[in-house]
């Protein structure tokens, strides 16, 4: 027979990215932790699938390297990033155009002298030399403050703005050939004026501070872009499918604070993956734990502030609970909690006989032609995901997919790629309905992760549908326990974990 109960400081229901992350900074503290995870593996969405040596993402989210608590969480110092071609490639009437991430190299100064320069251009609808035309004034000034902060450098990641090693020539958005192969007037990014106020803005929001970001006005992201005069051609040619590919919202019904916090991360760092594929971010947080502190395969099925009860171990006795579960497994637990809209994802990845010409960019399609958001020659990004000499290109689905799904997605990635998909070899399509949060406004970004003294809940659907999102919740709740532990008393030491019954 088993003890009934078993005594830890905090139970923690999950063993996602966010649950994983508070159990390093709770034992970091000295308190005794359990993490029970259900499932078989750790990691929750951030999974991958093996197939024949290639390592395959079942949800792909993309990372940042300036994403800030990717370097301040414990456990996360030998994470290796990859990190894509500075900015991005856009597919647009039947051309690439390459936007670089980096605003303008010489800061916020430089970017509107580039406007008043071009503004200064002898062109149509152009006012006369030396002056700013009202409208890019009064765009430059809603999207941020000048004097833009240096972003801190961060244990073994890049430091955003490195030069890339990649596609030589390319430069930032905002600096005079930043489109290219693209002829006068039919840019993504808008005519070469539009350009320059796009830099001087991503030069200006990438500086500002997250909490002046938030003290915005909130409306959803395409209406607040278009009320701060950035032309349409510009949001539906650059921003929308960028906003697509960061928050998984081709539609920009997203609160224009999580758009404008995206967008930061965009212009301060290099969009990114973990090596070795999504699940190492988790796997790497559940190694570093002390022994025994991760279980899965362990069901709860109720929880309180004071226990679990398990389908497997019985009750566990505690001083805190911290749900770490999605948000519909979180409501399931407590019945009242907030259950949000989901973003469906879908990525389909192949195996190509060659590789697609273009490096190791993220490709994303201005144009709307098909159901691709973006894809990317992934084991260009990342070689570890795809056995030696084979090509990875893995695709991003948003929203419903289509009835013929692989013919659809091979379709559009001919056109996407300027070349023949019919040889390539469909290696897993992974259908996600609930894979992200919906953020619509009005949105709380810093939802309460204390709901009363022992109880407590974190995850994406608490801050912002990123990982970043989720690690932040994390150090809220974990802060929040020590808070409400430290005042109650000395901890304990915990006993083991008892085994299950045989059956």
């Amino acid at each position: 027979m088993l003890e009934p109960a078993y005594q830890v400081d905090v139970v923690i229901v999950g063993a996602g990215v966010a649950g994983l992350s508070a159990a390093h900074r709770l034992t970091s503290a000295g308190v005794t932790t359990a993490v029970l995870e259900a499932a078989p593996w750790v990691g929750g969405r951030m999974s991958t699938e093996k197939v024949d040596g290639f390592r395959l993402d079942r949800v792909g989210q993309l990372l940042s390297t300036a994403y800030p608590d990717l370097r301040l969480t414990p456990g996360l110092d030998a994470l290796v990033l990859r990190p894509f071609a500075p900015g991005v490639l856009l597919h647009s009437d039947g051309r690439h155009h390459r936007a670089a991430a980096l605003a303008h190299p010489g800061g916020a100064r430089g970017a509107l002298h580039t406007v008043r320069a071009l503004a200064s251009a002898p062109r149509p609808s152009v006012a006369p030399k030396g002056r700013v035309l009202p409208r890019q004034a009064s765009a430059s000034r809603d999207w941020g403050d000048p004097a833009p902060a240096a972003a801190p450098r961060g244990r073994g990641l890049p430091r955003p703005g490195t030069p890339s090693r990649g596609r030589a020539g390319s430069r930032p958005v905002g600096a005079p050939g930043a489109v290219r192969n693209a002829p006068r007037g039919t840019s993504p990014l808008g005519t070469a004026v539009d350009q320059a106020r796009l830099g001087a803005a991503l030069t200006r929001i990438g500086g500002l501070p997250v909490e002046r970001l938030l003290s915005r006005p909130e409306l959803p992201a395409g209406q607040a872009l278009a009320e701060r005069g950035v032309p349409a051609r510009t949001i539906d040619g650059f921003l929308r499918p960028l906003l697509a590919a960061l928050l998984c919202d081709p539609e920009l019904t997203t609160s224009s604070r999580c758009a404008d916090l995206a967008l930061r991360a965009f212009a301060r760092g290099r969009l990114c993956v973990p090596e070795g594929g999504a699940e190492a971010l988790p796997e790497l947080l559940a190694r570093t734990l002390p022994a025994g502190t991760v279980r899965t395969g362990v069901r709860v099925t109720s929880v309180s502030t004071t226990s679990v009860r398990t389908a497997e171990h019985g009750e566990i006795r505690c001083r805190a609970v911290l749900l770490a579960t999605d948000a519909r497994a979180a409501a399931g637990l407590l019945p009242g909690l907030r259950v949000p809209e989901f973003h469906p994802v879908t990525v389909v990845h192949h195996s190509a006989d060659e590789p697609p010409a273009t490096g190791a960019s993220l490709l994303l399609d201005a144009d709307r032609g098909g159901p691709v958001a973006h894809t990317a020659v992934v084991s260009r990004v990342d070689p570890s995901r795809a056995p030696a000499g084979r090509t990875l290109v893995s695709s991003t689905v948003l929203g419903r997919p289509p009835a013929d799904l692989d013919a659809a997605v091979r379709t559009h990635l001919a056109r996407l790629y300027r070349t023949s998909t019919r040889r390539w070899e469909t290696l897993a399509v992974h259908h996600t309905a609930e894979a992200v949060p919906a953020m619509r406004p009005p949105h709380d970004l810093r939802r309460p992760v204390r709901l009363l003294a022992g109880l407590y809940v974190c995850g994406d659907h608490r801050d912002t549908s990123t990982v970043q999102g989720a690690l932040h919740s994390a150090h809220r709740a974990a802060a929040a326990i020590l808070a409400d532990l430290g005042s109650a008393g000395s901890l304990h030491r915990a006993d083991p974990l008892p085994t299950a019954r045989a059956a």
